[in-house]
């Protein structure tokens, strides 16, 4: 394990908490049908992308996960992979929508992973979330970045919209990338049509916030969040540090289901965190994958 996840991940080798409300562990854990989960598959390749550098996705060359969405129209791309992290806007024909999409953290980018080594839960900022109370708190690494791009993605996601005449956006990622593309998921809608509908899907989710932040999420974003098998990345930060993940876990058993775990952090053994109680539980080599066959790699 690399020197800054490990620094990530060092408060959970005592291990966490079992604790789950009633209400959680009263509702049902479902399994989706295969098509259901190859209805993921346009949106996995298109945060795959998400690693791939802005020259390739802006000319939409980038290989195997561009050619899976042929189709699609890129408006804008940036980010540098070190100090911003790659990212692009563009609209798919194919799924009628406008695509927003972040690079995650490689494994081989370790400049990539400081981001997520020191870190503590701060409110948002008042500028990008007017409106939103100082009691929801996010980790101020990820909120951090996602404020480097927030006002030119809003504002390529607004031409993708008016040049392809949809209020549909849907914001993915992997990683990292999900981190910053759920705080996306918040702030995209205060600053866009209130006829705009929005998806997001998300893979391999650290923490990002407080359960405010989560109740916030649940209250105004559509989000599912896929977990791949024993990946420990998706029980980080540590729960006793005041994280919790929103509704929408989808958790990759080693059987190749993908099961559905309702509430926040189930504690059920076929959701991530019944699953994967501490680090040493995990294994960092389901964190890129595969997701339904899709590697998360240029």
């Amino acid at each position: 394990m690399n020197r800054a996840l490990f620094a990530l991940a060092l408060p959970l080798l005592g291990g966490i908490g079992t604790y789950a409300s009633p209400l959680v562990l009263r509702q049902t854990i479902t399994t989706l049908a295969t098509a259901q989960i190859s209805s993921f598959k346009p949106f996995t390749f298109f945060a795959a992308a998400g690693y791939c550098n802005p020259s390739t996705t802006l000319a939409w060359n980038c290989g195997a996960n561009c050619n899976a969405n042929a189709d699609f129209i890129p408006v804008a791309s940036g980010g540098d992979g070190g100090s911003v992290q790659f990212w692009f806007v563009g609209f798919s024909p194919s799924q009628k929508t406008v695509i927003v999409s972040h690079q995650g953290t490689d494994p081989s980018e370790i400049e990539s992973l400081v981001t997520d080594s020191e870190f503590f839960l701060e409110p948002l900022d008042a500028t990008l979330f007017p409106g939103v109370s100082s009691s929801i708190k996010a980790h101020n690494g990820f909120a951090d970045e996602q404020a480097k791009t927030a006002t030119t993605i809003l504002s390529a996601v607004q031409s993708a919209m008016s040049a392809h005449g949809t209020n549909s956006v849907t914001i993915v990622g992997h990683s990292l990338g999900a981190a910053i593309s759920l705080i996306d998921s918040i702030y995209l809608p205060l600053h866009l049509p209130s006829g705009t509908t929005f998806r997001t899907i998300l893979y391999a989710l650290p923490r990002v916030g407080n359960p405010g932040f989560a109740d916030y999420v649940d209250a105004h974003a559509s989000v599912t969040h896929i977990n791949n098998k024993e990946d420990i990345v998706p029980i980080l930060p540590g729960r006793f540090l005041g994280y919790a993940h929103p509704n929408g876990e989808v958790h990759i058993l080693d059987s190749g289901a993908w099961d559905v775990c309702p509430g926040h952090d189930n504690t059920d053994s076929r959701c991530t965190t019944g699953d994967v109680s501490n680090i040493l539980d995990g294994d960092l080599g389901d964190h890129d994958g595969p997701y339904d066959g899709v590697d998360m790699s240029c």
